[in-house]
């Protein structure tokens, strides 16, 4: 009669199993590939209402200026213009769309950092306890990617490599 095969894991000295990490790797990177997808939607969108606020804006303040400078007569068709472009221009002030757009590519990016990260750790055989750190540790930058600042020119990205 065969006998079964020694299929006993051994464990970490903290008690978590090489397959435990694998699997928390793979959650992890499961969720950088969804929060990665959202975060380049959500800078799509506040592109898109960037140029759907300001250029209006322009557009109708620059009218205004033109229409006022024409006649005597056009004065009060310039200032609902020039009111109107006020408007979208504290519509486009008040929503912040191209700083949220710049914050969410910034997320974008971490989030492809930490999926990649997770990818070759995975890829390299046996996950140990402090990929698993390494990853969360780039989770949480990517996290405070959404209210981090852009690098000033010259000084280093922190977006993990």
């Amino acid at each position: 009669m065969a006998t079964a095969a020694n299929t006993t894991t051994t464990g970490t000295p903290d008690g978590e199993t090489p397959g435990s990490v694998r699997v928390e790797i793979t959650r992890l990177r499961n969720e950088a590939t969804r929060q990665k997808a959202l975060a380049h939607r959500r800078a799509e969108f506040w592109a898109k209402a960037d140029v759907a606020l300001g250029f209006p804006a322009a557009l109708l303040a620059g009218t205004a200026g033109a229409t006022g400078l024409a006649t005597a007569d056009a004065r009060i068709p310039a200032a609902l213009l020039a009111l109107a472009s006020a408007g979208f221009a504290a519509g486009a002030s008040f929503l912040r769309s191209a700083t949220r757009c710049r914050a969410n590519k910034r997320a974008r990016q971490a989030w492809a950092a930490v999926e990649g990260r997770a990818t070759v750790k995975l890829a390299q055989g046996t996950p140990t306890p402090d990929d698993l750190g390494e990853l969360l540790d780039l989770r949480q930058s990517a996290l405070g990617a959404y209210n981090g600042e852009d690098p000033q020119p010259g000084q280093p990205s922190v977006t993990a490599g």
